[in-house]
């Protein structure tokens, strides 16, 4: 069953040994482009260290979580050191980020509601019921938000969990389930599990459907690979890093579909608020009525979001986003004493509250507004990106930075949600691959040594962007071109260390790793993988085999098998013409029917178990003609997890 599970979380590690031997020192054009930044940037203003110091209660009573085998999942000595000013090495936007982030424990937003900050990369948000804990958005595995409610339990008392909530639909927000509650409660009704509309459905896409793909870029995105330190990852944006565990699922007992919906949890009064399509396509915020106090998921932020996520996504409504904060002002501002999100630190004040909506809003429409406005110009996403700014007052505050969420990558991620990757030239309707396309761009420029003379050139100049540009047309023409590999690496060194964002950074950065080591495995798909598919419908399971069928096995002679699993659920599975499909409840005849326990039907599919040591176990039935079975298993590869990225992928068999 492993085999099919997707890996999106690891453990840092990876020595920096390579980018010493390589002297990759910030160049004067980069110590230069950092300065000129930090002069525009408002360092007066230290309202958020004050926010993020405020109410803390205690301090992680370790100096690491870690595994059962000892290896750490999240090292909190290694916050120690960011402090003092920016070193050459980091964008001074993004250096401030890291510091503010680089802060663990628990802390108080008010009395009866509490936050876990630093254990992961998200908040896990704790609310003083009746009886026991409300729990908000438990992190993203079962080993950091186990360790983040044993500091709640020795600090304020020994409570059972008597609610989770959900508020969106990705890892960070409820993989760490399994750790603070368990299954059989949430099963009988004991303890519910509240989460917004579709909730389901767009966790299984995004981790299972789309889920090796954007596992690889989240190994680039989130550092998994890199040391954390300021020659690699120093922070993620929304929080110190990415810790390592398990990633766990206890679907919801709860679906919120309407804004203005309440519930009452274990004696505290819930409003919600719908968000679809912001943040998450399933997202939702809350107002306590009782405390004053409104959580706004990650609809608001201590930073500029994402529009459209670089490890891969659904592109994101920024006009809709823009709707739900100003709709969030208008039914909860002139109440709410203090805001707090699920990630970064809580705002108090019902002046502050008000005022950092509305301009945080501000930022998300105006982004929204010029970048159509310039689309209707006739501009492409990056000639908009190169023109898009946010005016000074927007600018200034902190929150709007893009520490992760890049404007520029924003603005192109607008114009595709509109006019998608096609940007209107005929020569883009068929463009050549990026490896033949390298092979002609480096033919026509005169060869390998031309391109690197270019290169060198563009590098003295701090040219970093074209640098990268005719590198990469070269590596991908000559992927054995070690000089070509090196001098690319040091290009992204020099972005890395300019950017803003913390996932660009990030990029850079595990790409130079990348080149210069070649593809390190991910530690993730060692050893930490999500394990969804023990929650997943059977529906969801045939869809998420589907796209693992090879055409050429699925081409000959048709078949159908019917699957009966002891849950109750059953499906007819057709395969012809090189696709499988499935219908659900269909009472038809079919070549052979395989009739399964459901756990021994997982791991038939994942490749851990074979058909006969089932069989001879009483878990897998089948009857009518036998050989389908083997025909259906036969369908099936599994994804290349650490497929490359910076250099070209290795041919398709057969292709």
């Amino acid at each position: 069953m492993r085999m099919m599970l997707v890996a999106l979380v690891a453990l840092s590690g990876v020595s920096h040994a390579a980018l010493a031997a390589d002297n990759t020192k910030p160049s004067a054009a980069t110590e230069a482009a950092n300065a000129a930044l930090a002069a525009t940037l408002n360092f007066e203003d230290k309202q958020d260290f004050d926010f993020a110091t405020r109410g803390l209660i205690a301090a992680p009573t370790e100096a690491a979580i870690k595994n059962a085998d000892g290896s750490i999942l999240r090292n909190f000595a290694a916050d120690k050191q960011f402090t003092g000013p920016a070193p050459a090495s980091v964008n001074p936007s993004l250096w401030r980020n890291s510091v503010l982030n680089a802060r663990a424990g628990l802390y108080e937003v008010m009395p009866g509601i509490y936050q876990i900050r630093g254990f992961d990369l998200s908040n896990m948000t704790v609310i003083v019921g009746k009886t026991g804990y409300i729990l908000v958005d438990p992190l993203t595995t079962m080993e950091t938000a186990a360790a983040g409610l044993a500091l709640v339990r020795a600090k304020l008392g020994n409570k059972p969990v008597t609610g989770i909530i959900y508020t969106h639909s990705h890892a960070d927000h409820f993989g760490g389930a399994r750790g603070v509650v368990d299954a059989a409660d949430v099963k009988s009704g004991k303890v519910p599990i509240y989460a917004p509309e579709h909730f389901m459905d767009h966790a299984i896409s995004e981790n299972v459907i789309a889920g090796n793909a954007m596992g690889r870029r989240a190994d680039y995105m989130f550092g998994n690979l890199l040391d954390r330190d300021p020659y690699g990852i120093t922070s993620v944006g929304l929080g110190a890093e990415r810790a390592g565990g398990t990633v766990t699922l206890i679907p919801p007992t709860h679906e919120v579909k309407t804004t203005g919906e309440t519930a009452v949890i274990d004696g505290v009064r819930f409003e919600f608020q719908m968000a679809p399509n912001s943040e998450a396509p399933a997202e939702m915020n809350f107002y306590l009525p009782d405390f004053k106090a409104l959580c706004m998921a990650e609809t608001a932020n201590g930073a500029m979001h994402n529009v459209l996520t670089p490890r891969g996504a659904l592109v994101r409504d920024s006009k809709l986003w823009a709707g739900y904060l100003t709709e969030a002002v208008r039914r909860y501002g002139d109440t709410s004493q203090v805001v707090f999100t699920s990630h970064f630190w809580p705002r108090w004040g019902n002046a502050e509250v008000k005022s950092y909506l509305g301009a945080h809003r501000d930022a998300y429409k105006y982004l929204h507004d010029q970048s159509v406005r310039m689309m209707n110009m006739g501009m492409t996403g990056p000639e908009i990106a190169e023109n898009v700014a946010l005016p000074p007052v927007l600018a200034r505050a902190w929150f709007n930075r893009g520490n992760y969420g890049s404007l520029k990558f924003n603005a192109r991620a607008v114009y595709q949600r509109y006019m998608g990757f096609f940007d209107g030239n005929p020569t883009s309707l068929d463009p050549l691959t990026r490896v033949e396309a390298g092979k002609h761009y480096v033919a026509a420029m005169g060869g390998a040594k031309k391109v690197l003379s270019l290169a060198a050139t563009a590098h003295k100049a701090g040219d970093y962007r074209w640098e990268a540009t005719l590198l990469t047309h070269l590596v991908f023409a000559e992927p054995d071109n070690a000089a070509a590999k090196a001098a690319l690496a040091g290009a992204y060194d020099q972005l890395a260390y300019q950017a803003e964002a913390a996932p660009q950074r990030n990029f850079y950065l595990t790409g130079a790793l990348e080149l210069r080591n070649g593809i390190l495995p991910s530690k993730a798909a060692a050893s930490d993988v999500l394990e969804l598919t023990t929650s997943l419908p059977l529906s969801d399971l045939l869809d998420a085999l589907a796209i693992r069928v090879v055409p050429e096995r699925a081409l000959g002679k048709p078949f159908s098998i019917k699957i009966n699993l002891d849950n109750g659920e059953n499906a007819l599975v057709t395969v012809e013409n090189g696709v499988m499909f499935h219908e659900m409840n269909i009472d038809a005849p079919a070549d052979a029917t395989l009739t399964a326990k459901r756990m021994a039907f997982l791991g038939l599919i994942g490749g851990v178990a074979k058909p006969a040591d089932l069989i001879k176990a009483g878990a897998l039935t089948i009857t009518g003609d036998q050989p389908t079975l083997g025909r259906f298993t036969g369908l099936f590869e599994a994804p290349q997890r650490n497929f490359p990225i910076v250099t070209p992928l290795v041919p398709i068999a057969g292709k």
